[in-house]
């Protein structure tokens, strides 16, 4: 059998004032520049992270990593690409107040599926460290070996961020620069990738701000590099990339939550955002005879009345 994937991501959601983590909260109370408006930089100081995750199968597709990204100078001949693999039997799940319940969920639906743990588990994420924690800790609890990727797509943008740091706007460069040192860490050499970086900022004589892109990016390579296997992830056909789950963030937060002028308290996003995964994953009408029979069950068969049938 194929193996199993999982995906998480997060999204901000815009709340009322009362509905923000305390940290979030804080900077929202600063004084604006604005009276009737927010300035650009603030809108951010007013959300709240949704996590949301995908779970999914998908049989293996082996790739090379000029089947990613293209390399210096671009594609030359015929070869046709190979295909990444395919995500089928998707379910979805988020929150907004306790990401670490969506994750015990998204284990709970994996191991529906594989109870045994035969089959292999992905887990792609963006990175977050409270999110790896609480991921490494859930599968230690469960017993079940899992193989955690970062998003690649990540990866690239903060390749795109340290190519800056040594390239001109618009410099047609740039993108052989990124290409070479993407398909090294394809290629199992984030580290090396980095100490690459580290070792042309010197030589480059770059001061502090030029050297900002390339010091986030090997920090980025240096802190993550444990989970940047996309060489044995290419070999073995696994998933690298989190489009399943970012599409989920558009359609079921972008797309309802994010509406222009909203403000939601966490209530109201969490019971809009629960019953938007419950339609996607087509448990809708499953879901509502169940919550009918639990109020009829609390209505007219309350244990307290001692058994005695209701006249009417």
């Amino acid at each position: 059998m194929g193996p199993k994937e999982a995906a998480l991501a997060s999204k901000g959601v815009v709340m009322r004032p009362d509905a923000l983590r305390p940290a979030t909260a804080k900077a929202a109370a600063r004084p604006g520049l604005f009276r009737t408006g927010l300035a650009s930089g603030e809108k951010p100081a007013r959300k709240r992270m949704a996590t949301l995750a995908a779970v999914y199968d998908a049989e293996p597709a082996p790739r090379r990593p000029h089947d990613v990204i293209a390399p210096p100078g671009g594609r030359h001949g015929r070869r046709r690409l190979r295909p990444g693999p395919h995500a089928t039997a998707k379910w979805l799940y988020g929150s907004v107040i306790d990401d670490a319940t969506v994750i015990k969920t998204a284990f709970d639906q994996a191991e529906a599926r594989d109870p045994g743990h035969r089959r292999r588990w992905v887990v792609l994420i963006d990175g977050a460290r409270h999110q790896l924690d609480l991921i490494q800790t859930e599968a230690a609890v469960r017993r079940v070996t899992i193989h955690i990727v970062i998003d690649f797509v990540h990866v690239l943008e903060y390749r795109w961020g340290a190519a800056w740091s040594f390239h001109e706007s618009g410099d047609p460069a740039t993108e052989d620069w990124v290409a070479v040192h993407t398909l090294r860490i394809l290629s199992g050499g984030a580290r090396h990738t980095a100490e690459a970086i580290d070792t042309q900022a010197r030589s480059s004589n770059l001061t502090g701000p030029q050297r900002q892109g390339a010091n986030a990016c090997i920090r980025y390579l240096t802190s993550k590099e444990p989970f940047l296997c996309y060489e044995p992830a290419l070999t073995a056909g696994w998933p690298m990339a989190t489009g399943v789950i970012e599409g989920a963030c558009r359609h079921l937060i972008a797309d309802r939550l994010d509406i222009t002028g909203a403000r939601w308290g966490l209530a109201g996003a969490e019971a809009i955002l629960k019953l938007r995964a419950l339609i996607s994953n087509g448990a809708l009408e499953a879901y509502w005879r169940f919550r009918l029979a639990h109020e009829h069950h609390r209505l007219h068969q309350d244990p307290d009345r001692g058994g005695y049938s209701l006249a009417a």
